[in-house]
């Protein structure tokens, strides 16, 4: 008769099998079905993540219900570096976000955003063309700022939106280049502007499609943003890390009943 433990992690590795299905699929639908680079941007990692699961459920699935010792040890190796990783990317997640905040303005209901306060390995992430180039596409394809073009938004109005910190800094110009509104996506240049005070008021373009996809304050906006991802997926990591530990306790206790059973059954006669 199979232990408690044993019957526990053939479960849950069998819905985890179950579940890699719809993931794995998921990615093969991406891959061939994605029509631009941003959405073929999740195919490769899904399909690895898939696979992942996939294996890994089995091996947990085969070494508890089926006695197999080596398999069961493999997938406890397997669990015991994903804990491992997870734990090490969630202190790197928190110790990355720690720094950068939007600057508050008088009279607006926005922020802005200066790549500065933000870490420097976030930092270096943005500045790198390639990396930047690819993300900038992703931005102009998707409905980031396509929302705010063509609103005949009054000034005062537009002024106290709450906007998002990548509207804020794609979007619409800094505060400091002093345009002129027009419409959300379209300011002027008047006689009190300054463009030599902060570079990014050069970059900007009326053009739809350029904008200030290429500011400093676009990508302080996208860091903001991220910041506030990775530190939900941190607390979310925090949750699975514990679950992980609970499975892998289980886990253990099922590979010693593996051991035992096995040692019962090549020898039948001695006392344990």
């Amino acid at each position: 008769m199979f232990r408690l433990s044993n019957n526990l992690v053939g479960i849950l590795n069998f819905i985890t099998f179950l579940l890699s299905i719809p993931i794995l699929w998921a990615g093969v639908w991406l891959s061939k079905q994605g029509v631009t680079e941003c959405e073929r941007f999740l195919d490769k990692p899904l399909i690895a993540l898939g696979v992942f699961l996939m294996l890994v459920s089995l091996a947990g699935l085969i070494g508890a219900c089926c006695r197999v010792t080596w398999l069961l040890w493999v997938y406890l190796l397997v669990m015991f570096i994903l804990i491992l990783i997870l734990f090490c990317f969630t202190i790197f997640a928190f110790a990355v976000t720690n720094k950068g905040a939007g600057e508050n303005l008088s009279g607006k209901g926005y922020k802005e955003y200066r790549l500065g306060d933000y870490s420097n390995w976030l930092q270096k992430r943005v500045n790198s063309p390639k990396n930047w180039n690819k993300i900038q596409s992703c931005l102009q394809d998707s409905n980031v700022c396509k929302s705010l073009i063509g609103s005949q938004t009054p000034a005062d109005k537009f002024f106290m939106e709450h906007l998002s910190s990548v509207q804020s800094g794609c979007c619409k110009p800094s505060n400091d280049c002093g345009f002129e509104y027009v419409s959300p996506t379209n300011w002027n240049q008047t006689g009190n502007s300054t463009i030599d005070g902060n570079p990014d008021c050069k970059v900007w373009r009326n053009d739809e499609s350029l904008l200030c996809y290429g500011c400093q304050s676009c990508k302080a906006g996208l860091l903001d943003n991220l910041k506030r991802d990775w530190k939900k997926v941190a607390v979310v990591n925090i949750v699975f890390i514990v679950f992980l530990i609970i499975v892998y306790s289980i886990g253990c206790c099922a590979f010693r009943n593996n051991r035992r059973d096995n040692h019962r059954h090549y020898y039948p006669t001695s006392k344990i």
